[in-house]
Parts: C-alpha cells; structure tokens; sequence
C-alpha cells in the first residue's frame, strides 16, 4: 500500500501550522515549525505570491489529507461517498473522516500522534468489540469498545501511555475508561464534535469545479 515516507516536518511548514505528526515533539522546541516558520525548499523564504481562488482550495483540502495521513485516491473516494449520503458534503466527509479507527485511537490517547495510532492498528495491537482489527481505515460506529489488546498491554510504550490517560480529555462523542483502558463510541461525532482548523466548504468548492 501506498503511504508518505518524506520527512513530515516538512507538511507543517508547507501548510503554515501544526498538524501534529510527531507527537510529543510538536509540543517541544525541535518543533520544525516553531524554528522555520516558512516553506520547504529553496525558494520557501522568498515572498509568497498572492494565492488565487482556487490555490486556497487546495491548500485546504491538502491540510486535511495531511492531518489524517490519507491519501489523495483514499480522499477522493471519501469525497464521493460522503456527496452520496444526505447532509451537507463538507460535514459528511469530516465526519468520515473522524470515525478512522487510527484518529479514534489517537483521541482516545492510545497513541501520541495519527501517524504512531496507525502503526498501532497495523500492528494488531487494537481491538474493537474484543476483535483484533488491523485497518487503520476502518470506520467506527456508535455503541463499539476500542481497546488495546491484552497481549500488548505489556510493551513499555503501552505502559508508558497509559500513565497519561488520567489526563486525558476526549471528544464528547467518545467516553474514556482508564481502569479498563478502553474507549467506547457513544454516538457519531456532529460538526460541533470535531474541533480542527479546517473549512470544509473550500474542500467541497475545489471538487466541485
């Protein structure tokens, strides 16, 4: 399966903000951002032009590929399925989006980052409903039990992770069980559920062109 194998430093510095890709890093000095605020490459310094109508749309839709590791063939077809169901196309598809088991793991605090939950739920450490499932595209829904499984509670870095989860606040359509380490899907996010920096209606315009 395709993926990204470039440093992913770089797409906070061609997006102008934190995506929050490396975890615990972005939360530290060696963030690339916090120490070169402009865009990769040789020509990142000089004076940006002034983006067209269409640059903007783009530069929107690639932010949220980019902050949910998803390819352009897997967003596209997100962008389709979400144009079919009824409801506004733009919330459709963040909703979509957000029931990813690798972004439920990751805000359920398994994980410090998208990119390290996906890992996780390729490696078959999660489970949902008691059931191993090692796709990190797979769609959650209301009423399903995330875990991490028995077996790999006892890596360091589970261990490690779950000294954090007393502090951890999820979203509302999500509720947290420390003792149990588990989380479980108490509905389908709405748009107010889903707290991120992007205007889906310029994702909706650039592929409607």
């Amino acid at each position: 399966m395709a993926k990204y194998t470039a440093p992913v430093c770089r797409l906070c510095r061609r997006e102008g903000q934190k995506l929050f890709l490396k975890g615990d890093r972005c939360y530290s000095n060696k963030c690339a951002i916090d120490r070169r605020a402009y865009a990769p490459g040789m020509h990142g310094q000089t004076r940006a032009k002034k983006p067209s109508e269409y640059g903007i749309q783009l530069r929107e839709k690639q932010k949220a590929r980019r902050i949910y590791g998803v390819l352009e063939k897997q967003f596209r077809g997100y962008f389709a399925k979400s144009a079919r169901q009824k409801g506004m196309t733009g919330e459709n598809l963040l909703r979509m989006l957000e029931r990813r088991l690798d972004n439920v793991v990751y805000r359920l605090g398994f994980a410090s980052s998208r990119p390290e939950a996906r890992q996780f739920v390729t490696h078959g450490h999660i489970t949902v409903n008691g059931k191993r499932v090692d796709i990190a595209s797979y769609l959650v829904n209301a009423g399903q039990v995330i875990s991490i499984k028995e077996k790999s509670r006892d890596l360091n870095r589970f261990k490690e992770m779950v000294e954090t989860l007393k502090d951890r606040a999820v979203p509302a359509w999500l509720s947290l069980d420390v003792n149990t380490i588990s989380g479980a899907v108490i509905h389908l996010p709405s748009r107010e559920d889903i707290q991120m920096p992007i205007e889906e209606h310029l994702i909706v315009e650039k592929y409607s062109r």
